[in-house]
């Protein structure tokens, strides 16, 4: 009997350890299942506040990836209060991305201290931890593949992420992945207390240049009943784009 249980305890050990592996696998490949060494995307970025009113701004992203090291300026186009604001991303593998802004009205360079991750991002629903979140190392995290279930008519592993840190804003994340596209359809983020803090959904998606894209991210702020709509207009896989982009001059100037 003794022997019975020790090979029962052992087998469900194993068993819960390459679940483990297999949600690590899973999320590695929705992070990674799109090639390019560069995107250029123009979006509308549609904010509404608790009492249905909205605000839209338009704005240029720039990404570029290579040796493992993903570069990202946003750049605001308009309206006219936030035109000219430039925000930079670096993302290093293994730590926590590293982040500067430029606004006008302040003329200079500001870098973004981790412990300014969990701030909102320009008035918006996303925090500056949350612009980074799709390039997210997946090392940075531990997962747990929780169960299968139907997402908007999609067959989709639900997998946990819990930050291997604790400096990061979000105590888990449950992610939505589809099963045969690997496209995360849906995170639920979770704050330090355990409370379900936002909901961000993905949508729209598109075939771009063989590609499948999702061209809608909805980030919804649960307690404040607020919500970030993303709408990508334009977006372009693989274009040239300057290295001198991604720099503290361009930061300043705007001009590559």
């Amino acid at each position: 009997m003794k022997k019975r249980i020790a090979l029962l305890l052992a087998l469900l050990s194993i068993t819960g350890l390459l679940w483990a592996q297999s949600a690590q696998e899973i999320m590695k490949r929705s992070r990674n299942r799109i090639e390019a060494k560069t995107v250029s995307t123009r979006a509308r970025m549609v904010i509404s506040a608790k009492d249905g009113s909205t605000t839209e701004r338009l704005v240029d992203q720039y990404t570029s990836t290579e040796k493992n090291i993903t570069k990202t300026m946003v750049v605001f186009q308009k309206p006219a209060s936030v035109a000219g604001t430039r925000f930079l991303t670096i993302e290093n593998p293994g730590k926590a991305a590293d982040q500067w802004i430029y606004l006008p009205s302040l003329g200079k360079v500001r870098r973004i201290a981790a412990s300014e991750g969990s701030a909102s991002f320009m008035g918006t629903d996303l925090s500056y931890d949350d612009l980074s979140s799709a390039d997210r190392d997946p090392d940075l995290d531990s997962y747990l593949l929780l169960r299968e279930e139907a997402l908007d008519g999609k067959n989709c592993w639900v997998i946990e992420a819990k930050p291997k840190s604790a400096d990061y804003q979000y105590s888990r994340m449950l992610g939505w992945i589809d099963k045969e596209t690997y496209i995360a359809m849906k995170m639920e983020l979770y704050d330090k207390k355990g409370k379900l803090a936002k909901v961000m959904e993905m949508g729209d998606v598109k075939d771009i240049q063989g590609r499948l894209t999702p061209t809608l991210t909805k980030m919804s702020t649960v307690q404040a009943g607020t919500s970030t709509t993303i709408y990508m207009d334009i977006m372009k896989y693989d274009d040239p784009i300057p290295a001198s982009v991604f720099t503290e001059r361009f930061l300043l100037t705007g001009r590559p």
